[in-house]
């Protein structure tokens, strides 16, 4: 088939992975790609070209573009990426439209495209993003990544599949031992609502320590809650290439996750399964339905006593049980098998239901 699939530009999509939705999208990319699709990955500069990546919005487009009214230049350049790529769309040809971005025009322009569009809803809804759903118009398939981020988005739209998140399981070996230094780690994007304040609290009272990994992407909150709180116990090691971060991973007693928000899946307690690392986190979002009693423990929201009894508790729980856990339930290969048969149920019904006359004639007719 020949599939676009549009990313979220606020960082690149190769490694290191900024957060867990750009790994998603490399990943289901190459996936697909390996599979013999045609891939055409709309994503910012600096993305991995291996994907058949199309820079959305080159600089010399923006340069040509006033922004002098513009209140929140970031957010402009964001639109004026989107506007122009969904405008483009209309004569471009391909079989399926993957929209994998958190921004509202892909979703609210999709009627004017005539091309079958899929989007994959990965957070709780949001202003921007709920706008654009609220004003589609026409057809579009929704897939949400947990049950429970259908729920939060059932009073906007109906999700029509839940597609559960996956991850390359030979990226994240299997590590049958822990290391003979006992340690926790905490890692993910270093942001106010990822809650590391509360791993590191947590980990003191475990009387463990703590090793940190993961893009400082919010300074103030760095410089503020968790600068102070490191010390010989609580160490950060940095932004890791991915080979770095799972031998860290894997190596470690016990992960800790801990939103603040309801987290849409957790792909950081999927990558800790897959390598034997099992996992306390706190009873939040899609986290729940991803962990089994056998490869984690659930503590209470925000509660740090709570948190660390859940990781001593998880600390002895069995490694291989972990493993089996992820690749039962974690596989991205799976994941990759549900996306393909979306895209063949949606494409077929598009071309079978002449929805897609009906929407390029009047393009057509406009244009004469």
């Amino acid at each position: 088939m020949r599939i676009a699939i549009i990313a979220h530009l606020k960082y690149r999509i190769s490694e290191p992975f900024a957060g867990g939705l750009e790994m998603h999208t490399h990943m289901l990319a190459r996936s697909l790609r390996e599979r013999g699709h045609e891939i055409t990955l709309f994503a910012s500069t600096r993305s991995d070209p291996s994907l058949g990546v199309e820079a959305i919005c080159p600089e010399t487009s923006l340069l040509e573009t006033g922004i002098a009214e513009a209140n929140d230049v970031a957010f402009f350049r964001e639109h004026h990426a989107y506007l122009g790529l969904m405008t483009e769309l209309r004569s471009r040809s391909f079989d399926v439209i993957h929209n994998n971005s958190l921004h509202y025009l892909p979703v609210s322009m999709a009627d004017t495209l005539a091309t079958p569009v899929v989007t994959t809803l990965h957070t709780p809804p949001f202003c921007w993003l709920e706008s654009g759903v609220r004003l589609n118009r026409g057809p579009m398939t929704y897939v949400a990544v947990s049950q429970a981020t259908a729920a939060m988005w059932s009073h906007v739209a109906k999700t029509d599949h839940v597609i559960s998140n996956g991850i390359d399981l030979t990226q994240f070996p299997f590590q049958p031992v822990a290391s003979q230094t006992p340690y926790l780690v905490w890692y993910g994007r270093i942001v106010p609502e990822k809650g590391l304040d509360f791993a590191i609290d947590a980990a003191r009272l475990t009387g463990l320590p703590l090793r940190i990994a993961g893009p400082i992407s919010n300074q103030g909150y760095f410089d503020n809650a968790i600068l102070p709180r490191l010390g010989l116990d609580v160490e950060y090691v940095g932004h890791l290439a991915h080979c770095d971060l799972a031998r860290l991973v894997g190596g470690a007693t016990a992960a800790l996750c801990t939103p603040r928000w309801e987290e849409p899946y957790g792909l950081v307690v999927a990558e800790a399964l897959a390598c034997g690392t099992p996992v306390a986190s706190f009873r939040r979002g899609g986290v729940p339905a991803l962990l089994g009693e056998d490869c984690g423990v659930l503590a209470e929201p925000d509660d740090v006593a709570s948190l660390a009894s859940a990781a001593l508790a998880a600390s002895i729980l069995s490694r291989s049980a972990c493993r089996v856990h992820a690749e039962r339930y974690c596989d991205a290969q799976r994941m990759v098998d549900q996306y393909e048969a979306v895209y063949q149920k949606v494409s077929a019904t598009y071309t079978d239901s002449g929805i897609e006359q009906a929407v390029t004639a009047p393009l057509v007719a406009s244009v004469a």
